[in-house]
């Protein structure tokens, strides 16, 4: 949302700052309240990224900063802003997750951290706000139509719906508890379940059948444990999207504040570094050979198990004068027993190995995607809502 300057008394450009009340609307005393040099409050050029304040994504997104290398310094659970001291210019913003997806459509952040469920259920079509980095790795669940366990006979999307036509045969129509109305109705018609109606609620879904205002529901599952304690499964091929955390960006605002884009840069590298190196370890290795060309061939016997490129070897200095060479490979945490065994199997000794922390590329994806949606290719890496097919 822009703001438009108005002129003070002393000509100069001041910007006004619309607030939100928790339930919509603007506090009108508040609207016109000049704030000079400020966006929301916040210094001109600052880098907002909005988090998760409450529910199961509040912990998990302060934790992957951290491990990223940008942990969140908020004084208090009371206070809905915060700092990153890694990243002097990024202030972080405290807002309800179900909120994260609008407020950066809005403009009140430029960046946020939200399930990808909220944001596809959320943004509107002609939204400036992109995905940027849809796997951020946790807040992992699925969509799932759940129905009571007393339904025998309703054990798959077909099954529904043969139901769905029965009550409406019957005059009747099949009432589902969502909180996914948008994502829920483009599943089942793609499905031609076309007879149904959509029960909203903000509480607790599994009860929505024994309460008897729903007859199924469709709502986020982890593990299923919830669904079983209140005697509700989840119906084959009725899975209609798997998320978790995903990073959005509102593209316009970066596109317009160099300085925004530069700081977005910078959070991008961490977090996908971050993300890259967590399934590496490097392991490095002493090796006797008389050349380094010796070394190489050995460990190349095996390219599955030879590192990204291939090994860096390098000569060891010592007083015997022997022919010692340090040899370093990057390889997957699946293969590192492997691995191991294989410089063992080369004649290394004293081997070592470290999870890496950040993996960089020649170039960071997630950037270059921003980059490529300012040229209007709005195309970002694949954003999957499961159509069960």
């Amino acid at each position: 949302m822009e703001r438009a300057p108005h002129m003070n008394s002393n000509n100069e450009s001041v910007l006004t700052q619309p607030t939100h009340r928790p339930g919509g609307g603007s506090s009108s005393r508040l609207a016109e309240e000049p704030v000079r040099g400020t966006v929301n409050g916040l210094a001109e050029g600052t880098l907002r990224l909005a988090l998760p304040s409450d529910g199961d994504l509040y912990d998990p997104s302060l934790s992957f900063l951290r491990n990223c290398g940008a942990p969140v310094d908020r004084p208090s659970a009371r206070r809905y802003t915060a700092r990153i001291p890694s990243l002097p210019e990024v202030t972080v913003l405290f807002q309800r997750t179900a909120d994260i997806t609008q407020k950066v459509e809005e403009g009140s952040a430029e960046l946020g951290i939200t399930g990808l469920d909220r944001y596809l259920e959320y943004r509107h079509e002609t939204s400036p706000v992109i995905p940027i980095i849809e796997n951020l790795g946790f807040g992992i669940c699925e969509l799932v139509l759940a129905v009571p366990d007393s339904w025998l006979d309703v054990n798959s999307i077909d099954d529904l719906a043969d139901l769905a036509l029965e009550f409406r045969q019957e005059g009747k129509q099949l009432r589902i508890a969502t909180k996914y109305p948008r994502l829920l109705r483009r599943f089942l018609y793609s499905k031609e379940i076309n007879y149904f109606s959509l029960v909203q609620t903000s509480g607790s879904l599994e009860a929505a059948p024994a309460a008897g205002y729903a007859d199924l529901i469709a709502d986020i599952t982890a593990s299923g444990a919830t669904l079983r304690e209140n005697r509700l499964r989840a119906i084959e091929n009725g899975t209609f999207l798997v998320s978790q955390a995903c990073l959005i960006g509102n593209r316009e605002l970066l596109e317009m504040s160099p300085r925004c884009l530069r700081l977005a840069r910078a959070v991008l590298e961490m977090m996908e570094g971050y993300l890259r190196a967590g399934s590496f370890y490097r392991i490095t290795a002493n090796v006797r050979a008389s050349s380094p060309e010796e070394v190489s061939s050995n460990v190349l016997a095996r390219p599955d198990l030879a590192g990204l490129q291939g090994p860096t070897i390098s000569k060891v200095y010592n007083i015997e004068e022997q022919g010692w060479y340090a040899v370093g490979l990057l390889v997957p945490k699946e293969k590192l027993l492997d691995a191991v065994d294989h410089l063992r199997l080369a004649g290394g000794i004293d081997i070592s190995a470290s999870q890496v922390s950040y993996l960089f590329k020649d170039q960071c994806q997630a950037y270059q995607r921003l980059m490529e949606s300012f040229q209007g290719n709005t195309q970002s890496s694949a954003v999957n809502v499961n159509s069960g097919e």
